[in-house]
């Protein structure tokens, strides 16, 4: 939190009709960095802005509901605890952050938010953002939108946006393309070797053997979705020996 002193004649308003402290008095040496918002909003991070003369200290924290700060008029050489409102974020390995939404606020309160953090991230050196909107926010995605933010992949449950900062090259990377599968080739104790019929798909219906194959999982290891899909398609138990080969096939369809 920054601690500034405020010198005299000095006055700040702070309610419902102003976005902004508003300095009715200004000085050769006020600085102003900062935007305050509409409160109460929850999942937002606590950090530090300017007003007055000298400046003190600098901290953030997160909090789960925070509320406007520094209500009282501040006058001679007091002491004022002055903060600012941005976005919840966690620093990724890549010199970005990742903000996870969670609450539900308007789109114009969002989009006040997001300004604030970017600037904030900015004077930061980050480079990317993500937002995980989940889908009961979704009146979220077009103010995002509007402030630069694109899609980068969605699943069931969330949309994932990001925005590059810096003026260079954006390096945020795309999406997955691939898919990886596996085809198990099982032998017994005598050196039979297991094959299925196919009751759905491409291969149903033509008398075709083949080995057990399927999709691995997000977050599976190939060995294992190996073992799992031979158990789910025969329900035969198998032990992962070794990886025999590997193939690469372009527009699979």
């Amino acid at each position: 939190m920054l601690r500034a002193l405020l010198p005299k004649p000095h006055i700040l308003l702070f309610g419902p009709k102003f976005r902004a402290w508003k300095n009715l008095n200004p000085l050769p040496n006020h600085h102003f960095l900062s935007t305050f918002f509409q409160y109460p909003l929850k999942g937002v991070e606590v950090v530090g802005a300017v007003l007055g003369g000298g400046v003190r200290a600098m901290s953030g924290s997160a909090v789960s509901s925070a509320s406007a700060a520094g209500e009282q008029l501040a006058s001679g050489n007091e002491v004022q605890d002055v903060t600012m409102k941005v976005l919840a974020a966690e620093n990724d390995d890549h010199g970005g952050v990742i903000v996870e939404m969670k609450e539900a606020m308007d789109s114009e309160a969002f989009v006040s938010l997001l300004r604030a953090s970017i600037a904030h991230w900015r004077q930061q050196g980050k480079w990317g953002v993500w937002i995980k909107m989940p889908i009961e926010l979704v009146n979220l995605v077009e103010a995002a939108v509007k402030e630069g933010f694109w899609y980068h992949h969605a699943e069931r449950k969330y949309l994932m946006l990001v925005h590059w900062i810096p003026e260079g090259p954006n390096t945020i990377p795309p999406n997955a393309t691939h898919r990886v599968g596996v085809g198990a080739f099982v032998l017994n104790e005598k050196g039979e070797m297991l094959v299925v019929q196919e009751k759905s798909g491409q291969l149903r219906g033509t008398g075709i053997w083949k080995f057990p194959t399927g999709v691995v999982e997000e977050g599976e290891d190939i060995c294992d979705a190996a073992v799992r899909e031979v158990k789910e398609e025969t329900g035969i138990d198998s032990k992962f020996v070794e990886v025999l080969a590997f193939r690469y096939v372009v527009c699979l369809t």
